[in-house]
C-alpha cells in the first residue's frame, strides 16, 4: 500500500475502533506474547491489595500496538518512519477504545514527501488513554 500525496490531505483523518469489551484473556495473551507477566497485568490479588489499584490493567505496549493499527490501516506497515505515544490513562478489562489519526503536515524532504500525524486514542468515556505521533513515507 502506498499512498502519494494525492491521497492524503493535511486536516484529514481516520478512526478505528481498536477493540470493544477488552478482554482479560487478551491481556494475559498479551502477556504471554511479550513476555511481560508484571503481576499488574495478570493478577487480580496482587493489582488490588499490592499495588492499590481496582484490578489488572492492560500494558501500556498493548495499547501502543492496538492504537498503531489506525496508522497501518491507512498507510501500511512499510511506509510508516516513525510513531511514539505518550500514555495517558490505564485501560481496563471492559473498556472500548477507538483510535484517531489526523495529518497534521506534509512535508517534502530530500527522499520524498513525508505526512505528520497526531494520534489519539480514547475509551468508552472519552477519555484519553493514548496520545501520539508518527510520520509516513509518501510516493511523490
Amino acid at each position: 500500500m502506498s499512498l502519494t500525496t494525492n491521497d492524503i490531505k493535511v486536516g484529514e483523518t481516520r478512526e478505528s475502533i481498536l477493540v470493544d469489551d477488552l478482554k482479560r484473556t487478551r491481556i494475559v495473551q498479551y502477556a504471554g506474547a511479550s513476555g511481560d507477566f508484571n503481576p499488574l497485568h495478570t493478577d487480580e490479588r496482587f493489582a488490588v491489595e499490592a499495588a492499590g489499584y481496582p484490578g489488572v490493567f492492560a500494558h501500556g505496549m498493548l495499547t501502543m500496538g492496538m492504537t498503531g493499527r489506525v496508522l497501518t490501516d491507512w498507510v501500511g506497515t512499510e511506509s510508516l518512519l516513525r510513531f511514539g505515544v505518550r500514555f495517558k490513562a490505564q485501560v481496563w478489562p471492559g473498556d472500548t477504545l477507538t483510535a484517531t489519526a489526523t495529518v497534521e503536515s506534509i512535508e517534502d524532504m530530500p527522499t520524498g514527501p513525508v505526512a505528520h500525524f497526531v494520534l489519539r486514542t480514547l475509551n468508552q468515556d472519552g477519555a484519553e488513554v493514548v496520545t501520539g505521533t508518527a510520520a509516513a513515507r509518501l510516493e511523490p
